[in-house]
């Protein structure tokens, strides 16, 4: 029997609330946890990455340029494998 782990996804709104009680209304992180249904570890996570967005001094903006540039690096990247197959595959065509 296989069966595939589904794994639930959670809104940016729901995460910033979650946070919420934990910031602004003195809610342990077990506390809120219990109160949302969802695992200590879980708000752990989504609290540390907050404070690491926090911390960093890069832009909304500026991040979503980063993302957006090291998607376009990665297909250059693919598309720079495909071309040097073909240019092997053509190499061995002309001899």
């Amino acid at each position: 029997m296989n069966t595939k782990r589904q794994y639930r996804t959670y809104t940016k709104e729901f995460k910033e609330e979650a946070l919420c009680l934990i910031t602004e209304q003195g809610y342990s992180v077990p506390q809120a946890a219990d109160a949302l249904g969802v695992s200590s570890n879980l708000l752990y996570t989504w609290k540390q990455k907050a404070e690491e967005l926090e911390s960093s001094n890069v832009t909304s903006d500026e991040r979503a340029e980063l993302l957006a540039l090291r998607k376009e690096v990665k297909q250059l990247r693919v598309e720079k494998e495909i071309l040097k197959k073909a240019s092997a595959f053509f190499a061995k065509e002309m001899k």
